[in-house]
């Protein structure tokens, strides 16, 4: 675990971060576009997007079990490109970081905190919408800056309720939950090859 933990990204591993990047991100998207769109179920975007993701983030630690890769994978700021609130993107680089302390602590090797780290990442989703429930006003002006309708504002500040606030939260675990599972039973050979253990 030491020496996995002290190894550099090579040229080739952050090559490989890249490519899983990207992947991760169109999985991203199109789990929450059927989300995005609509401002009653916009607060399920995260949920839909942990959903597809699992077996791309637990074939990238397969690949590159070293440390500041799922950083960089959270780290990704194309976020702004898509429209999204800053949030958005500050949400997976405190998320990444913290997936990437925790899959760090079993060596990248251990499928459970490998799972448990998804779990982590997958919350980053969340980061626009919380801001939207802590500021209102202040999340509301960005949007408005990056082009999102008044309409579509006033229809969200008026579904957005705390409910719905636990049911986006509980919603993204149990997704990223299912997702790692079924994510490890796809990647089961690549595991074991990887010498990833439960």
């Amino acid at each position: 675990m030491q020496t996995t933990m002290k190894q550099g990204l090579s040229v080739k591993d952050l090559v490989t971060v890249g490519i899983f990047t990207a992947l991760f991100l169109v999985f991203a998207l199109v789990g929450g576009i059927f989300f995005a769109p609509n401002p009653v179920l916009t607060f399920y975007m995260p949920v839909g997007s942990a959903l597809l993701c699992g077996p791309v983030y637990l074939l990238l630690l397969a690949k590159v079990p070293k440390r500041w890769a799922v950083t960089i994978l959270g780290a990704c700021l194309v976020w702004f490109v898509t429209g999204m609130h800053w949030a958005m993107a500050l949400g997976y680089l405190i998320a990444g970081i913290l997936a990437d302390l925790t899959a760090g602590t079993g060596g990248y090797r251990s499928r459970t905190r490998n799972a448990l780290s998804y779990l982590l990442l997958s919350l980053g989703g969340t980061g626009s919408y919380l801001v939207f429930f802590a500021d209102p006003e202040g999340w509301a002006s960005t949007m408005l800056g990056n082009g999102t309708e008044q309409s579509y504002i006033d229809t969200m500040r008026m579904t957005g309720t705390t409910g719905i606030l636990l049911a986006m939260l509980l919603g993204t675990v149990l997704a990223a939950a299912l997702s790692a599972f079924v994510g490890g039973r796809m990647l089961k050979k690549q595991f074991e090859k990887a010498g990833i253990t439960k």
